[in-house]
């Protein structure tokens, strides 16, 4: 069965009686077993919140069932620094719809969806005063860090067309619906899955890493091929590189400056070289020679970035040389 037609429920798993009280009792309930959150009622003026938490164990780990109607919760830096993380979260999303803002990233989650949460670091769960329930396995942040490494933190999302999280939540089922006995052997096999999702997720980054630095690199050499060609510009660069200038783009933010800027660089500091130049018959080559065949039809535009680039004319650069 594909992730889109499998049965997905995993709840009843424990008793959660919704109910409607002050957010401060909501609040502590759910610190003392999540840890230091914040919870922003849907109504301000009104200071309530329909919900309730409940715990049991799953495996050898404590799961919490958190029902709720919030507007949003809230874990931030002085939270933490109140109460350092020590798990990491899986979160199950059981009813109802989420956005977890976590590390900068976004993502919704629907009923069913898996994202792993790091305690220590900020995050911020929005439901938009709309009724949701969601489990969340409390997995030690130590141990897991032991098991997989730094690639488990920071927070990371469960991609649900991945054949693993269709194993994952097999397993899952099996923990909830069997007898405890059994349980931790399938708490062992469900982490082993997740040690091979995360080590597939480690893979792609590794490949897409690598895509990058080809794309970069040839962009890099391309450059220098074809800067003194003035018509030669980023989007005949994407053209040659077969990529969208999106992408071109956004390849260039690993050095911090767009394609443009570090064409007009390429060009700048071959004009300098050649004004800079003392072999014979060099000098009898104007500025505006120079500036032509180092890729600029413009020589107001030359003048102005060069006097930008060098803090001096190019006139200036001349006479320096000559003298």
């Amino acid at each position: 069965m594909t992730p889109d037609n499998m049965e997905l429920a995993i709840t009843p798993l424990a008793p959660t009686r919704a109910r409607s009280q002050p957010v401060e009792e909501l609040t502590g309930h759910i610190r003392n077993i999540c840890g230091d959150f914040e919870i922003e009622p849907p109504d301000p003026c009104s200071g309530h919140v329909n919900g309730d938490v409940s715990i049991m164990s799953v495996s050898r780990f404590e799961t919490a069932i958190v029902s709720l109607n919030a507007k949003r919760v809230l874990r931030d830096k002085r939270m933490i620094k109140r109460d350092p993380g020590e798990h990491l979260f899986l979160v199950i999303q059981d009813k109802g719809n989420c956005w977890i803002h976590q590390n900068d990233t976004s993502v919704h989650l629907a009923p069913g969806d898996m994202y792993l949460v790091d305690s220590a670091h900020s995050s911020e769960f929005v439901y938009n005063g709309v009724d949701a329930r969601q489990v969340s396995i409390h997995l030690p942040r130590s141990e897991m860090l032991h098991r997989f490494g730094a690639i488990c933190t920071g927070g990371i999302a469960i991609d649900r067309s991945d054949p693993l999280f269709v194993a994952m939540r097999a397993v899952l089922t099996k923990i909830f619906s069997d007898d405890a006995s059994v349980a931790p052997h399938h708490g062992e096999a469900f982490l082993s899955i997740l040690g091979a999702y995360f080590r597939s997720v480690e893979h792609q980054e590794a490949l897409q890493d690598r895509t990058s630095k080809g794309v970069l690199s040839r962009a890099l050499s391309l450059i220098d091929r074809h800067a003194m060609d003035p018509d030669f510009g980023p989007q005949q660069l994407a053209e040659l590189l077969q990529v969208s200038p999106r992408t071109l783009q956004r390849q260039f933010g690993a050095l911090g400056e767009p394609v443009g800027k570090r064409l007009l660089a390429v060009r700048l500091e071959t004009a300098r070289a050649r004004l800079n130049a003392k072999c014979e018959g060099a000098g009898r080559n104007t500025i505006a020679d120079v500036a032509y065949e180092s890729g600029f039809n413009d020589l107001s535009h030359f003048y102005r970035t060069f006097r930008d680039r060098f803090g001096m004319p190019p006139g200036d650069l001349r006479k320096k040389v000559s003298l």
